[in-house]
């Protein structure tokens, strides 16, 4: 193995495909990171049996070859060279990579890669005849609504399948849901050539985070391709970088969570009583102000909409530092009504919100309280209200 590379792009490759690199295990070529010569093109991955990346960049190829090196070494090593080029030679019989950049050099050991777990490529899954939905969204949708549902997942390792988020593809539609029994995030965007039959999955959540991680450096006019194998226990998403960007392209694939996601159906609100119309910022401002004297009352904060006055009040209180009130102007159709809410929930879900303006429909103290953005129904979060203390 013979390559050359620019330090820029081995250096991004190395970025991305670092956070799949196992930090704890008892293989340790999992601890390694691929290296893949070939064509005209080094090919870099990681995994941790989780998830894996690969990431294929430019270079020179003089000789085809392979080895796996350890990541640590390898990243901070090439992190730290100039901008410039840098060659990498294999000895074969040692398994030592001879690294030359500027006036640095380093040769480093490494595991062969005939010890590196396969890992499945767009190529393996095309070729078994899978089902293969194409999100054809722009990315930054892709990636918006990846970040307005995973907060909502658990992170409760005892409940693994509410660590997922649900992922339903239909002809025209990707529909995203997390939950962790507490609050409801579903969010919903339009594709192109999805499956004739609805495919529903459940990808881990901090998979799709590390996707949403990704796709800020790809092609955001090219599509997203996502391919489900037939047993339904792996998802890959392969994205296209930019042109004559650090990388070519990059493929991510994930473990599925092989359980029923909870019917969440039921417990969306399909009524109100009361419609409260408020200034996204506003109220955002005054959530987190409010979890200040919350904090150390289970976070929560007393909501109390006067229809008459067009007002929202939010009140907590703290036993031991004292309390808060804060006004805000809205508009209100329907009755009164005083609930609670978690202000940290509250706050995690207005975080996400583009819109200037959201909307809050109610209809008992006791019952969820549901929230969307105004002028779309493509993005609702629900929320379970706190009874009152007795």
């Amino acid at each position: 193995m013979k390559v050359s590379t620019s330090q820029k792009s081995l250096s991004a490759a190395l970025s991305i495909v670092g956070r799949a690199v196992s930090s704890r295990t008892t293989m340790p070529v999992l601890s390694n990171i691929l290296l893949d010569a070939k064509g005209d093109t080094l090919r870099l991955a990681a995994t941790n049996r989780e998830i894996a990346i690969t990431c294929w960049i430019a270079a020179k190829v003089e000789d085809d070859g392979a080895i796996t090196i350890p990541a640590r070494l390898l990243s901070e090593f090439v992190n730290s060279l100039p901008a410039e080029r840098i060659e990498l030679e294999l000895a074969e019989r040692t398994q030592t990579m001879h690294l030359a950049c500027a006036r640095f050099e380093a040769n480093m050991k490494g595991i062969d890669a005939f010890e590196f777990p396969h890992i499945m490529s767009a190529d393996d899954v095309a070729a078994t005849g899978a089902s293969i939905p194409q999100i054809a969204a722009p990315v930054a949708d892709l990636r918006t609504m990846i970040d307005q549902v995973t907060f909502a997942a658990s992170a409760d390792i005892n409940r693994p399948t509410l660590t997922g988020v649900e992922t339903t593809f239909a002809a025209d539609r990707v529909t995203m849901a997390a939950t962790d029994g507490y609050r409801l995030s579903v969010r919903g965007i339009g594709i192109n050539d999805g499956p004739a039959e609805k495919v529903a999955v459940i990808v881990p959540a901090r998979s799709l985070a590390e996707l949403a991680r990704i796709s800020t450096g790809c092609d955001s006019s090219a599509p997203v391709r996502c391919l489900i194998t037939p047993e339904r226990n792996q998802v890959l998403f392969s994205l296209t970088g930019k042109a004559g960007g650090d990388w070519q392209r990059v493929e991510m694939v994930s473990e599925l969570i092989g359980a029923k996601f909870p019917d969440y159906m039921p417990t969306v609100p399909k009524s109100w009583t009361t419609r409260t119309t408020i200034d996204t910022a506003a109220l955002l401002k005054a959530a987190r102000v409010a979890l200040l004297f919350a904090r150390d009352n289970a976070n929560i904060v007393v909501f109390s909409v006067d229809p008459a006055g067009g007002q929202l009040r939010m009140s907590s209180i703290s036993a031991e530092l004292g309390d808060n009130v804060g006004d805000i102007e809205c508009t209100v159709e329907g009755a009164p009504i005083e609930i609670r809410y978690n202000a940290k929930f509250l706050i995690d879900y207005l975080s996400q919100v583009d819109a200037p303006q959201v909307v809050m429909e109610t209809t008992q103290p006791t019952r969820p309280g549901l929230f969307r953005p105004v002028g779309t129904d493509d993005y609702t979060h629900t929320i379970m209200s706190l009874h009152p203390p007795k």
